[in-house]
């Protein structure tokens, strides 16, 4: 299959390398020098395993918009969505907040839909950028509606869950392949073409809900890494406790903790146990002078999410002029 990629950074360059690597003809458009380079030298600028290997016998060509359309059968959009450096997390989180830059996602779409336009033919479009939902909706689906093209290029969304270092193998095998489309037509064609990468199970939703399980994904990560530093942190306030004692024996629950179960939306936790063992643990973490008490943190939001849930409630119940 000839594919096609915008970008060819730290994402696109390993995800292209993992495509050719599979039998397909790979092209793609990077207006950065640095690129340019590393194509010709065959030696990557960036220390990710596998990369200088793949390299050494790649036939990855750089080109035009133009060219690109008219000979690829699906082009991968990974550019980056940046975020200013005081957003990045690399420092003390600022009062504001902010959305990633769309700039080069709107550039690089605006360009492809330009020579699509020319070119009359079908074109497939894989988003591959993080983005905020609502993003592709918002910001992407009007270039293509405005120049009469919806029924001409078929837009997916579908990130792929990767961490530097590991990202050539990552993309081979992920833990599951996510796919966003609010087209109806058949999207064979990709999961055929994902087929020859992984035999992952393909996850299809719609775009919304792939842009949103896209960023849920790496927050809950950071959650995970968060509340295992909480335990740390308690293991070294009290003697004769490990920190790796006690997440090994954590991990061992694969049916409740490590599973699905709990991962539904609905009404908070009640019972008698996991309300007041929060309760209590808030209380240690004062007694132990924690750096933060996530405890209490988690019993606010649960106590904020049944108010909204109520007040609902009381909505639903007033339109339908229930007493």
């Amino acid at each position: 299959m000839n594919v096609g990629f915008v970008g060819l950074g730290k994402l696109g360059l390993p995800y292209a390398l993992v495509v050719e690597r599979a039998g397909h003809t790979v092209r793609a458009v990077d207006p950065s020098a640095t690129i340019a380079q590393i194509l010709k030298s065959r030696k990557n600028s960036f220390d990710e395993p596998g990369v200088d290997t793949a390299l050494e016998t790649s036939a990855i060509t750089l080109t035009n918009f133009s060219d690109l359309v008219r000979e690829s059968e699906i082009i991968f959009v990974a550019v980056q969505t940046p975020h200013q450096i005081q957003f990045e997390g690399i420092s003390p989180m600022p009062e504001e907040r902010s959305d990633f830059d769309y700039t080069f996602l709107v550039s690089a779409i605006e360009s492809l839909a330009k020579e699509v336009s020319h070119h009359k033919s079908h074109c497939f479009i894989v988003i591959t950028s993080t983005v905020l939902p609502g993003t592709t909706g918002k910001f992407v689906e009007p270039i293509i509606e405005k120049l009469g093209l919806s029924n001409v290029v078929k837009l997916i969304y579908s990130p792929s869950f990767i961490a530097m270092g590991s990202a050539m193998d990552d993309f081979i095998r992920p833990e599951f392949q996510l796919i966003g489309t609010n087209d109806k037509n058949d999207i064979s064609q990709l999961t055929k073409f994902y087929a020859t990468i992984h035999e992952r199970p393909q996850f299809v939703t719609t775009i919304e809900n792939a842009e949103l399980i896209k960023v849920l994904y790496n927050t809950f990560i950071g959650m995970k890494i968060v509340f295992a530093n909480t335990c740390m942190e308690i293991c070294h306030k009290i003697p004769n406790t490990d920190v790796d004692q006690i997440t090994k024996a954590l991990s061992l629950a694969t049916d409740r903790i490590v599973s699905s179960r709990y991962l539904q939306g609905g009404m908070g936790d009640g019972g008698g146990c996991h309300p007041r063992d929060n309760i209590a643990m808030s209380w240690l973490a004062r007694e132990l002078g924690l750096s933060r008490d996530i405890f209490s943190d988690v019993m606010r939001t649960r106590e904020a999410q049944t108010r909204w849930l109520v007040s609902l409630i009381k909505k639903e119940l007033a339109l339908n002029h229930l007493p």
